[in-house]
C-alpha cells in the first residue's frame, strides 16, 4: 500500500473535544475511522472513545496482515462498540446512555468499505471534485430528501441535530454499509464531523479540497471551516488519505507499508490523558481523567475476545 494521510481534531468554541478519530494500518490494511460523541460533558467523549478504541484494538488482532471479510468485520465491531458503551452506562447507572456518531472505512487491496451511523461523513474526491458522500441519518436529511428544504439549509436548520441512528442510546443502531469501491491513484477519502461540513458554505470549501496535498490543505480546510462556524463552532475532526498505487509519482509524505512485518501495525488515535486536555476542560482532574480510561477499557474488554 502507498497512502498520503493526515488527521486532526479541534475544539472550537465548545467547552471540551468530543470528538475521536484514529488510523490504524497493518502491511496489507488500512483502518480509518471519526465519531462523534453526544450525551453531556465527558461522557459523549467517553462513547466516542469507547467505540474508536474498541474498533481499533480489534483491527490490530485480527488485521494478520488483511480483514477475512471487510463487512462483516464492520458490522461485528459497529454493533459491539454500541453494546460496550451500553455496558458501561449500566455499569455507571447513567439515566441517559452516551451516544456517538461514527464512520469507519477498511481499505485492503485497493477497495474501501466503509460504514457509518449519525451525521459523520465520509467524502470521495476523485479528479478534483466530490464523487460522494455518506447520507446522513437525521431529520434535517429525511426533509432533504422530501423536498421540504433545500441541500445546504441542514446547517441552521433547528432540528439539525436530531440524529437517528448512532452509537449507544436507547435505541439499536441503524448501520449503513457501502458497496466494494476501487480506489485509483490520486482519489482522497476525507472522513470528518459535522463541525467540519456543517457550517454554512463548508460544502463549497470540502469541494475545494487539493486532494495533490492534503498535509497542507486539511488545515486550511479546517480554518475554514472554523472561521465559519463562528461563536458556537463545534468540535472538528478530519482524516484524509490519498490513495497512490505503486506508479504514482510519491511525494515525501507518502507512507509505503511495503517493508512492514505481516504481523506489525502503526496506529495514531487522537484521545484524552492526563495532562492532555484542553484548558476549558480544568474542571476535571488528573484522576478523573485516569479512572475515566480505566472504566473505557473495562468496557472493552468484556468484547475484546
Amino acid at each position: 500500500m502507498k497512502f498520503t494521510i493526515y488527521q486532526e481534531s479541534r475544539i472550537g468554541k465548545r467547552r471540551s473535544n468530543q470528538d475521536r478519530l484514529a488510523y490504524c494500518y497493518s502491511r496489507d490494511a488500512l483502518l480509518l475511522v471519526v465519531a462523534d460523541g453526544m450525551g453531556g460533558h465527558l461522557h459523549g467523549e467517553i462513547a466516542a472513545q469507547i467505540a474508536v478504541q474498541y474498533i481499533t484494538e480489534t483491527f490490530q488482532r485480527e488485521a494478520r496482515p488483511t480483514i477475512a471479510d471487510e463487512m462483516l468485520f464492520l458490522s461485528r465491531v459497529l454493533s459491539n462498540a454500541h453494546h460496550a458503551i451500553l455496558d458501561y452506562a449500566f455499569d455507571k447507572q447513567l439515566p441517559d446512555p452516551p451516544r456517538t456518531t461514527i464512520v469507519a472505512c477498511i481499505i485492503q487491496n485497493s477497495l474501501a468499505h466503509w460504514a457509518h451511523a449519525g451525521d459523520s461523513r465520509l467524502y470521495l474526491m476523485r479528479e478534483g471534485r466530490v464523487a460522494f458522500h455518506t447520507r446522513d441519518h437525521s431529520r434535517v436529511q429525511v426533509m432533504v430528501d422530501q423536498g421540504l428544504i433545500r441541500e445546504g439549509e441542514q446547517a441552521t436548520h433547528p432540528l439539525r441535530n436530531r440524529i437517528f441512528s448512532c452509537l449507544g442510546g436507547t435505541h439499536s443502531p441503524q448501520i449503513e454499509f457501502s458497496r466494494r469501491t476501487p480506489l485509483y491513484a490520486g482519489d482522497t477519502l476525507l472522513l470528518c464531523t459535522d463541525g467540519v461540513w456543517g457550517p454554512p458554505g463548508a460544502d463549497q470549501v470540502l469541494a475545494r479540497l487539493d486532494a495533490k496535498n492534503i498535509i497542507q490543505s486539511v488545515p486550511h480546510l479546517m480554518d475554514e471551516a472554523e472561521r465559519l462556524g463562528g461563536a458556537t463552532c463545534d468540535n472538528l475532526s478530519t482524516l484524509a488519505v490519498t490513495w497512490l498505487d505503486d506508479f504514482a509519482e510519491a511525494p515525501p509524505t507518502t507512507i509505503s507499508t511495503m517493508t512492514m512485518p505481516a504481523d506489525s501495525f502503526t496506529t495514531k488515535m487522537e484521545g484524552f490523558a492526563p495532562g492532555q486536555l484542553p484548558p476549558a476542560a480544568g474542571d476535571l482532574s488528573d484522576d478523573d481523567i485516569e479512572k475515566a480510561i480505566n472504566e473505557i477499557n473495562n468496557a472493552i474488554r468484556k468484547y475484546s475476545k
